[in-house]
């Protein structure tokens, strides 16, 4: 009796629950920190100096062997090598072709001619009643037109010792520099050259002076 008393007394083993084989593996959500990308550094844009531009600038002069070709008449050599002295001086001095000093000896002229005007950066015609006269100073204006048809400053005329009336028609479609004015146009010339060759040549206009006056005949 007391036995069987005991038994009923007695509590229920606990059974061991066996882990479901067949139950999915339901994987963490990925931390906060693991989900967020990486920070990243925006790229370094370098910004070009003046000394770049600068450079750039050189580059561009130094494309060209000569900035600038006078054409003119033998007749007008004197005043012309005033002028190329002028544009060779400093500061900023600049690279000349004249034909008769700088030509190749037993080079053709033609030749010669069209290879300093494909090699400037800028062709001055030096333009005189010698030079109106001249067959020769008629075929260099020409040439220097083929070289550059919309002239944008390429083609520089200095009229010296003319009348507007006189200007040259095939030369009526742009400025040039008063040859009677102020140190002859020489630093007019001079400008013109550093614009076109550092290529700006309509920061004032080819021919005008920086008060925004040209010299034009109708």
């Amino acid at each position: 009796m007391a036995g069987w008393f005991r038994q009923i007394l007695r509590k229920p083993k606990k059974r061991h629950m066996q882990p479901d084989t067949n139950t999915k593996d339901v994987p963490e959500p990925p931390s906060q920190s693991s989900s967020l990308p990486e920070t990243q550094e925006s790229p370094w844009v370098p910004t070009p100096s003046p000394a770049d531009t600068e450079s750039r600038s050189s580059d561009s002069r130094w494309s060209k062997t000569y900035d600038v070709c006078v054409c003119h008449s033998e007749h007008d050599l004197m005043p012309v090598q005033e002028l190329v002295s002028y544009l060779e001086g400093e500061p900023n001095g600049l690279r000349c072709f004249l034909h008769l000093r700088d030509a190749a000896p037993g080079g053709a002229i033609v030749s010669e001619l069209c290879q300093a005007m494909g090699n400037s950066h800028c062709c001055v015609l030096f333009i005189t009643s010698h030079f109106l006269q001249d067959p020769w100073c008629k075929y260099q204006m020409l040439q220097a037109l083929s070289e550059a048809p919309g002239s944008e400053g390429h083609t520089i005329p200095l009229l010296a010792g003319l009348a507007r009336s006189e200007y040259p028609p095939e030369l009526r479609f742009m400025f040039y520099v008063d040859g009677n004015g102020l140190d002859n146009g020489f630093g007019k010339v001079k400008k013109t050259v550093w614009r076109y060759r550092d290529g700006d040549p309509f920061g004032k206009g080819p021919g005008r002076d920086f008060k925004g006056e040209g010299h034009w005949s109708a």
